[in-house]
């Protein structure tokens, strides 16, 4: 996904979701194309409908989980983490680095669910 065109790429992924509500695909690169051009909001919503979508799928828990820190539901963030890790999520140093989870680097929680998983 272009950062320089995410209008172009919400139009057009748009327009699929339109005709075809419940392509993954489309909706993740949706998702991706709202969140870079800021509206978070947009980005959780359809993230939200993906989860429900594919209930067992690690990264489809993980992005969501992204979303619901850059929106401030932190708890929900922290709930949803820990959900894609019991899901199979396992890629704990981007876990720790990932600029979407920002407002949760700080928090004793994220450590201590990092901690505790890593070793599992």
């Amino acid at each position: 996904m272009s950062k320089k065109f995410p209008d172009f790429e919400i139009h057009f992924y748009e327009r699929i979701v339109q005709e075809r509500p419940d392509y993954g695909d489309a909706l993740i690169l949706l998702a991706e194309a709202y969140t870079a051009r800021g509206d978070h909001e947009k980005g959780l919503s359809v993230d939200l409908h993906l989860a429900r979508l594919y209930p067992n799928d690690a990264n489809i828990h993980y992005n969501l989980a992204c979303s619901l820190a850059l929106v401030g539901r932190k708890d929900e963030s922290l709930d949803t983490i820990r959900h894609a890790i019991e899901l199979g999520y396992r890629d704990f140093h981007h876990l720790k680095k990932d600029a979407d989870l920002k407002s949760l680097h700080d928090d004793a929680r994220f450590d201590e669910l990092i901690h505790k998983s890593v070793k599992s």
